[in-house]
C-alpha cells in the first residue's frame, strides 16, 4: 500500500515562493502533483516520467520546478512567482502506469492516478 503525505502549503504573497514536498512510503512508479481549487476540477501542474523527465501544465511552465529525491521517497514543487490563481489544494499523486506525464495538461491524468495523498493548502493572495 502506498501512502502519500504532503506539507509546505501555506499562505504568501502574490509574487512569493513556496516549497511543497510529499514523502512517500511503499513503492511509487511515477508520481506528479495536481491542484483543485475551489469550484473547480482537479487538474495537472507537473510530473515526473519514467525517464526522470519532467512535465508542466502551461499555466506553471516555467514558474514551478518538480524534482525528486529517490533516497528520501521525496518529492518537491517549488513553486515561484506566485499568482492569486495558484491558489488551491496540492495534491501529491502516484500513477503505476507512468501516464500521468504526458498527460499533465488539463484533467485527463487524474484518470490515471493510482494513489493521492490528503491535500496541501496553497492561498495567494493580491
Amino acid at each position: 500500500q502506498v501512502q502519500l503525505v504532503e506539507s509546505g502549503g501555506g499562505s504568501v504573497q502574490a509574487g512569493g515562493s513556496l516549497r511543497l514536498s510529499c514523502v512517500a512510503s511503499g513503492y511509487t512508479y511515477c508520481m506528479g502533483w495536481f491542484r483543485q481549487a475551489p469550484g473547480k476540477e482537479r487538474e495537472g501542474v507537473a510530473a515526473i516520467d519514467s525517464d526522470g523527465s519532467a512535465s508542466y501544465a502551461d499555466s506553471v511552465k516555467g514558474r514551478f520546478t518538480i524534482s525528486e529525491d529517490n533516497a528520501k521517497n521525496t518529492l518537491y514543487l517549488q513553486m515561484n512567482s506566485l499568482k492569486p490563481e495558484d491558489t488551491a489544494m496540492y495534491y501529491c499523486a502516484a500513477d503505476s502506469s507512468c501516464v500521468i506525464a504526458e498527460r499533465i495538461q488539463g484533467t485527463k491524468g487524474r484518470d490515471w492516478v493510482d494513489y493521492w495523498g490528503k491535500g496541501t493548502l496553497v492561498t495567494i493572495s493580491s
